[in-house]
């Protein structure tokens, strides 16, 4: 018999996950998530994990509650570690408590990981606090999805001063507030709207519990939205952090490895974004190439490290082989800011580097060091340019590449991820030939396209596809020129 953890995942802000969340997602063999589930939250998941999508939209069950009950025990009965993925808590109008109830009359054991509730988050990342002294004592979560069919009442709600807050109530907001002004709250009582809060298409309208019905229609809100009313919706201006940071409303595919898409990542989300993160490229260590060199290792005059993954793979190798460093008397040579540090957090500076994120580059600063007849060895991926090699063979140097990684397509784990996203990031040709086989080139053509440097930019547009090409061929050039095109399209 296997287990279920019925987990919450939050309101759609990856960094909301809890780590108990990230804990129970890592140990699951089998997942059913929903629509709401955050786009990266698949991606906490082992590679192997099979993953069923619940559907959940309004108007559109691809699987019933009773289907999906009838799954859990099913799975768990076949002796799988199950998790019911739901966006923000399983217990907050999430249905969480039916599910469990289904486990327990089958005996299978169940475990409920709480999440950040919409309920609280949304409101923090629109400016509304859901209590505020001298203004609102209580708050009181409602649902609002059953229309007229609610079993509200609705003369004491109408008395309350706290909060009122109505979750899954677009469509029924009309009545929701007519409910609320004839059983006698002022029409003059401040309301909110927020669509999709915490994520890059939150979208926000203010108004009175007279017109928040009809500026909610103007703005074309849609589901998911909450509703909030109240006094405490007076602040929303005044505390609304989130929506002014500088690319707020922007979301950034970010397609390398997982390996090396942290960075970037964080950097994105530091200035407000939202990050689609697709991992369009996976990396296979064929470090054992290095056998045949291994012994050599102390005669090279010049290492040279083209990538992060080079970097890590051919330091690892070194670690688990018990080569000692120290006998490596080579100068090593780098392309790039991120392979720099990458080199130096293994405690070597490198003594060449590349002014451009280009192997041209490369070439040009190490041409005056290199004589005739020395040692270079370049430990690289298979899908390597030969331009490098060809050019220090023309100086008579004795040039080993070594293929010690080869990039291979990753896979898309949430298939509604990619339709979000405003800007994708390509940083090889690879990683442009993946995404195509992933979403799709049409898909791609609808985004902008950003090429970190001309190789990428000459695939993407030998396939078609417009694209910026950062002035600065580096991560902080992409980060740059995403932000130049923001302004620009918000007339900053």
């Amino acid at each position: 018999m296997g287990k279920v953890y019925i987990i919450g995942a939050g309101p759609g802000d990856e960094e909301l996950l809890t780590l108990k969340a990230i804990k129970s997602m890592e140990k699951c063999t089998v997942v059913l998530y929903d629509r709401l589930a955050g786009n990266n939250v698949l991606n906490y998941l082992k590679e192997d994990c099979e993953i069923y999508y619940c559907g959940k939209e309004p108007g559109c069950h691809y699987k019933s509650q009773e289907e999906i009950n009838e799954m859990l025990v099913r799975l768990a009965k076949e002796g799988h570690v199950a998790g019911r993925i739901k966006g923000g808590d399983p217990y907050v109008f999430g249905r969480g408590g039916e599910e469990a109830l289904a486990l327990l009359d089958e005996g299978i054991e169940f475990e409920v990981i709480p999440g950040v509730t919409s309920a609280i988050s949304v409101m923090s990342y629109a400016g509304i606090p859901a209590t505020h002294r001298g203004i609102s004592q209580s708050f009181h979560v409602i649902t609002g999805m059953s229309g007229s069919s609610l079993k509200i009442k609705w003369e004491s709600v109408a008395k309350e001063e706290g909060t009122l807050i109505f979750l899954m109530g677009l469509e029924n907001i009309d009545y929701i507030c007519s409910s609320l002004i004839s059983h006698g709250k002022d029409i003059n009582t401040p309301c909110g709207v927020i669509m999709r809060g915490t994520t890059s298409k939150q979208k926000k309208v203010v108004g009175t519990l007279q017109n928040i019905s009809q500026k909610a229609k103007e703005a074309a809100l849609k589901s998911p939205c909450i509703i909030v009313v109240g006094d405490v919706v007076s602040l929303h201006d005044k505390l609304n952090w989130f929506e002014q940071r500088p690319l707020f409303g922007l979301n950034i595919c970010v397609t390398r490895s997982k390996e090396q898409s942290f960075r970037l990542k964080t950097k994105f989300r530091e200035l407000g974004a939202e990050v689609t993160e697709i991992n369009a490229i996976k990396i296979k260590d064929t470090s054992k190439e290095l056998e045949g060199y291994k012994d050599k290792l102390g005669e090279y005059d010049f290492i040279v490290l083209t990538s992060v993954n080079g970097v890590n793979i051919f330091f690892d190798y070194l670690k688990k082989k018990e080569i000692d460093i120290r006998n490596i008397k080579a100068k090593f040579g780098v392309i790039g800011n991120a392979t720099s540090e990458a080199l130096k957090d293994r405690g070597v500076i490198p003594s060449i580097m590349a002014k451009e994120f280009v192997t041209e580059s490369l070439f040009e600063a190490i041409k005056p060091l290199v004589k005739e007849r020395d040692k270079i060895l370049i430990p690289c991926s298979k899908e390597s340019r030969s331009y490098l090699i060809d050019e220090l063979a023309k100086l008579n140097c004795i040039v080993d590449r070594v293929h010690i990684y080869e990039p291979i397509c990753g896979e898309l784990r949430n298939t509604n991820s990619f339709k979000d996203v405003d800007i994708v990031t390509f940083t090889s040709p690879s990683i442009v030939r993946n995404m195509i086989k992933l979403v799709g080139i049409e898909a791609i053509k609808d985004k902008i396209s950003i090429a970190i440097g001309p190789i990428t930019y000459t695939e993407l547009e030998r396939n078609g596809i417009f694209a910026i090409e950062c002035k600065e061929h580096s991560e902080e050039g992409i980060i740059r020129e995403i932000e130049r095109v923001w302004r620009e399209r918000n007339n900053v």
